[in-house]
């Protein structure tokens, strides 16, 4: 088994052990079981970083040609953005709800071949790398709000609901879940707007053409136009709550669409 392979699945493991202390952690509100969720959480970044550098070392180039290397850097972004906003906040509960979409990419990306092919010259160069990478990070942070999102129509439905249970006190607030929510939203959707700008400027390089409306193209504008207009939403009609929160998980999932269901409909490669 090669190392980074080895070390992917070291990662996996952290993040498994994360997401049953993090869930555990929601139920029993134990300090000592939200540490172990975070230690574990950050071992399995530390050896998810270590698997992507040897792979790199083997490609010699970015590990981003193939669903595979996608999803996985995917799953690490998402981790590097969640810890980030624990550290930030303080707080683990929402690594309940973030930790299983972790393991989830993580465990498909597994499942699918690993097998190192050769790309051909459009799809090799540091425009493309840059795009790509940017593109994912971008994601990475809709993810956090994805997941803000959810919790903050579980938490005003405990609320609206005037039968509040364990899980009201255990939720964040209303207010950390919307700070939360718009500060992901502030992050990705720049990044979002870099992947883009330096795609297009890719594929005017490559195809000819500044927007080739191909099928992911088009995809990706209109996950930009949704992310875009909640974001003016939030700014300048001052749209918080459940509106915002349905339009974040509504422009997730199309992400989620356009990064994997596309690619495997097509040739089971990302690019």
């Amino acid at each position: 088994m090669a190392m980074d392979h080895f070390l992917f699945y070291l990662a996996l493991l952290g993040y498994l052990l994360g997401t049953l202390h993090y869930l555990l952690y929601i139920a029993s509100q134990r300090a000592i079981v939200g540490r172990v969720a975070t230690y574990a959480t950050v071992a399995g970044f530390g050896a998810h970083t270590l698997s992507y550098i040897f792979r790199i070392y083997t490609l010699g180039r970015p590990p981003l040609g193939s669903v595979y290397e996608s999803l996985s850097f995917l799953a690490w972004a998402i981790v590097l953005v969640y810890l980030v906003t624990e550290f930030r906040y303080g707080n683990r509960v929402i690594g309940a709800f973030v930790l299983p979409m972790v393991l989830l990419a993580g465990s498909v990306a597994a499942a699918l071949p690993r097998r190192i092919a050769d790309l051909g010259p459009a799809l090799q160069g540091a425009g493309l790398w840059v795009h790509v990478a940017l593109a994912i990070l971008g994601n990475a942070a809709f993810a956090l709000t994805f997941c803000a999102g959810l919790m903050y129509i579980l938490q005003e439905g405990q609320l609206k609901s005037r039968r509040i249970g364990r899980m009201h006190f255990r939720l964040p607030s209303l207010e950390l879940l919307d700070d939360v929510s718009l500060k992901s939203l502030l992050f990705g959707f720049p990044l979002l707007t870099l992947a883009l700008i330096t795609g297009s400027i890719w594929a005017e390089h490559t195809r000819g053409s500044f927007l080739p409306l191909y099928g992911r193209e088009t995809w990706s504008i209109l996950s930009w136009v949704i992310f875009g207009g909640l974001l003016y939403a939030r700014l300048s009609a001052g749209w918080r709550g459940r509106k915002a929160a349905i339009l974040a998980i509504i422009g997730f999932c199309l992400v989620l669409f356009t990064l994997i269901g596309i690619s495997l409909l097509r040739t089971g490669r990302v690019l």
